[in-house]
């Protein structure tokens, strides 16, 4: 999805997990446009609620769009919805460790293979601040 000037693009097929150091501050912006028939795309991340900063129609432009962000009351949500033929920009800080699952909202379109990413916080400095261990120490293994 993006721009769609040069139609020999194509899109890859794999898995995509992005590590995030704990404490991060992080931006993801969504690109909504595409070739066929354009729609709003819902998108969920898990494990985080999250600023929505902006939205707009067209292509995301680095040096312009940032110009048009709500800074100042901006909603705070688990999901948004990517506009047809536009893009929205998220903020959030990467302050629960975890591996969390970011995906397209509708679980039929997941299925398909619409589904975004996943995401690792990685642990803090304490350990309130870090996932906690896989197995109690105390926990019998099966065999």
């Amino acid at each position: 999805m993006g721009d769609v000037g040069n139609n020999t693009l194509y899109p890859s097929l794999g898995t995509n997990v992005t590590m995030i150091d704990y404490g991060a501050a992080v931006e993801i912006v969504f690109q909504g446009t595409n070739v066929q028939t354009p729609e709003n795309h819902p998108m969920h991340l898990h494990g985080f609620s999250f600023y929505l900063v902006g939205t707009g129609y067209g292509n995301f432009n680095e040096t312009t769009s940032p110009e048009t962000y709500n800074l100042v009351d901006r909603p705070e949500v688990n999901t948004i919805g990517v506009p047809k033929n536009g893009w929205a920009t998220i903020r959030f800080i990467a302050n629960n460790p975890g591996v969390w699952f970011m995906h397209y909202h509708l679980e039929r379109h997941a299925s398909w293979g619409m589904a975004s990413t996943v995401i690792i916080v990685k642990n803090g400095p304490t350990n309130d601040a870090s996932v906690l261990p896989i197995l109690p120490e105390n926990l019998p293994i099966c065999s």
